[in-house]
């Protein structure tokens, strides 16, 4: 029976369709197997520190409150702005009397992911990382018992902080604050990226560029670093595996988690960079001296995998990037309590 070039066309058709299933298949199966998966859409509860929506809404308050701060200007919205890819755009942020931090702010949404916060992983999880800009002299500059005494001043903050943790003789204290902060940060997750529903069954939501950079994602060895649902952030390594960058992306005074350490393998080794939403969070590396996210694929290809990767090679692993972009949730600014008599006032 001879068939009509009409059924020719559509049997052709649902065998490149079919072909084409099969391939995604394949893709995902691959990332898979390096270590890649989808982005819970929640992160479980941080140890020691049930989250409940109370404390959630308490945490987003103190989260925009610049009154944490000695100055009064400085919030932690300040470094990881919610509107801008939860960091800061800048190569180091700007801190008390306009100092800059020697390292650049890390994005806080999906941070909850990470194996250990900051750039050298000394804070164990968001609580503890939430206590050093507070203190820190060249952020916040501020001190335990002045965020405390600030609070106390506020009726509506001792209020909340009774009904957050109640049962407890003095719940307005420094330990409850960044408590509360934890909690309201394990809720800035952004699932939905197109990785995520490609991932999850749906084949059309990457391009077939992106397809292609995550196959060159894996195949070149990026998920040696850049694995888990953040895409990184899991384990530390040297930067400059292979080959060293220059001094102007690789200070020679930062010797990274050997401050944490103090071993000597430790020099010059950093937490690999979670990449979700990495399209977002301009400039790039610790130092924040690389805008371009094209030549910041093409640095880590050199530095890291000792390879040269083509423009076109770069520009596809970047295509690949971009698909890691998810849905932030939304977040309305908080109206936070008018200071008394009793505030401590801006120490500028």
């Amino acid at each position: 029976m001879k068939r009509s070039p009409l059924t020719t066309v559509i049997s052709l058709a649902l065998l490149l369709s079919g072909s084409a299933l099969a391939d995604d298949q394949a893709l995902r199966e691959k990332a898979a197997r390096a270590g890649l998966a989808p982005l819970p859409a929640t992160a479980p509860d941080p140890a020691g520190n049930p989250v409940t929506p109370e404390k959630v809404q308490l945490g987003k308050k103190l989260f925009f409150e610049p009154r944490l701060s000695a100055s009064g200007l400085i919030s932690c919205n300040t470094c990881h702005n919610l509107g801008m890819g939860g960091d800061d755009n800048l190569p180091t942020s700007v801190g008390h009397g306009w100092q800059k931090g020697p390292r650049n702010a890390p994005t806080v949404y999906n941070a909850v992911f990470n194996r250990a916060q900051f750039w050298d992983g000394r804070a164990a999880d968001l609580k503890e990382q939430a206590k050093g800009p507070i203190q820190a002299g060249v952020e916040m500059a501020n001190k335990p018992e002045q965020v405390v005494a600030t609070l106390k001043s506020l009726p509506e903050y001792v209020a909340w902080f009774s009904d957050v943790f109640p049962g407890e003789e003095d719940p307005v204290n420094f330990e409850n604050v960044v408590k509360a902060i934890e909690a309201f940060e394990v809720k800035l997750v952004t699932p939905g990226a197109p990785f995520d529903r490609f991932m999850t069954g749906a084949d059309t939501a990457m391009t077939a560029e992106q397809k292609d950079g995550l196959a060159l994602f894996v195949d070149r060895g990026c998920t040696a670093c850049h694995n888990g649902v953040n895409v990184g952030g899991q384990n530390y390594f040297p930067f400059g595996l292979i080959k060293r960058p220059g001094a102007d992306i690789l200070p020679p005074a930062d010797k990274g988690r050997f401050e944490v350490t103090h071993s000597a393998s430790d020099e010059y080794v950093f937490r690999a960079a979670p990449l979700r939403n990495v399209a977002l969070t301009a400039p790039y590396f610790h130092s924040g001296q690389v805008w371009d996210l094209k030549q910041a694929v093409g640095v880590m290809g050199t530095a890291q995998l000792g390879t040269e990767l083509s423009d076109e090679e770069a520009g596809r692993i970047v295509a690949f990037l971009t698909s890691l972009t998810g849905v932030a949730p939304q977040i309305l600014y908080p109206e936070l309590p008018v200071e008394t008599a009793a505030t401590p006032r801006p120490q500028l």
